[in-house]
């Protein structure tokens, strides 16, 4: 069932189901697609159908509810962070994580027979890392599934792309940028018109999937503004039929202030991987679009 909840990526699931229905998990994938592309919320699906006391992702057991709240103690995530000593350094993945990484690979599954390991942003390992992790590829603990998710596969090493699963993500198509972007911006105006009562009322019972959808058109929203300030056509544009919207929205804003919201954006999107709520995430992004508008 978790699964189905994944749309606009009939190849990527297809193949994934046929991988549960004949019993050939691998014991790596990768899933390569772009940014946006549903990657993450796939491998986070599949994994609570590998950890499900069901085996179909029940969205009812015990440990389907543990994967939700990111608390399944067989479900390891590791994302890129900035070195200890320098908390506004590059995120990156270090080797010092990948041996944490096969330390929790080695521990035995405490509820269930699988233990299952993301890799997020995979292309952003540090050069000795993936060699450290090719060990770990050619032996992998019994029972645990490795998933890596990056945007290309030239982005890693072949020899670790070699001894993974293949999993193809394809671009979203426009129209749902488009609706993404419209929706943000709908959010935005009702925030700006109505306050914290409009808001709240457009983001009651927000779940993790709609949540990821409004960061993403917020994100696609400062990236049309930025161009809309830099007098780019409206072919350009998302959302084209609003450009006039965009360029007035545009008046708002320094290019400071847009990147800062993006890189708000990115740090919800991290942080909706883990134990957060959907609706204060949507809501947080939102305010800081109001905050750094003029």
């Amino acid at each position: 069932m978790a699964l189905e909840t994944i749309r606009d990526q009939p190849r990527a699931v297809g193949l994934l189901r046929r991988a549960l229905d004949t019993g050939r998990v691998a014991h790596a994938y990768a899933f390569v697609g772009p940014a946006g592309s549903g990657r993450m919320t796939t491998a986070r699906a599949f994994a609570q159908v590998l950890l499900c006391e069901t085996g179909v992702g029940c969205n009812r057991c015990r440990a389907c509810a543990l994967v939700t709240s990111a608390q399944h103690p067989d479900l390891y995530v590791i994302v890129p962070t900035p070195p200890e000593r320098n908390p506004k350094g590059a995120p990156l993945i270090r080797i010092d994580a990948i041996r944490e990484f096969e330390r929790q690979a080695s521990l035995r599954p405490a509820l269930g027979g699988r233990r299952v390991l993301l890799l997020d942003d995979a292309d952003r390992m540090t050069d000795d890392t993936p060699q450290a992790f090719l060990k770990f590829l050619e032996e992998p603990p019994p029972g645990t599934v490795l998933i890596l998710v990056l945007p290309g596969v030239r982005d890693v090493p072949a020899t670790v792309i070699s001894r993974c699963q293949i999993v193809r993500f394809q671009a979203r198509d426009a129209g749902r940028a488009a609706s993404v972007v419209a929706e943000a911006l709908a959010l935005l105006e009702a925030a700006r018109s109505e306050g914290a009562a409009g808001l709240f009322r457009r983001t009651d019972r927000m779940d993790r999937d709609r949540a990821e959808a409004l960061v993403d058109g917020c994100w696609l929203l400062c990236r049309d503004v930025l161009l809309a300030r830099a007098g780019a056509p409206a072919a350009l544009l998302h959302h084209a039929e609003r450009a006039g919207d965009l360029a007035a929205e545009g008046a708002r804003w320094t290019d400071s202030g847009l990147l800062a919201v993006i890189e708000a954006c990115r740090l919800a999107r991290e942080a909706l991987i883990n134990n957060v709520t959907p609706r204060l995430t949507v809501e947080t992004v939102i305010g800081r679009l109001l905050t750094h508008a003029a």
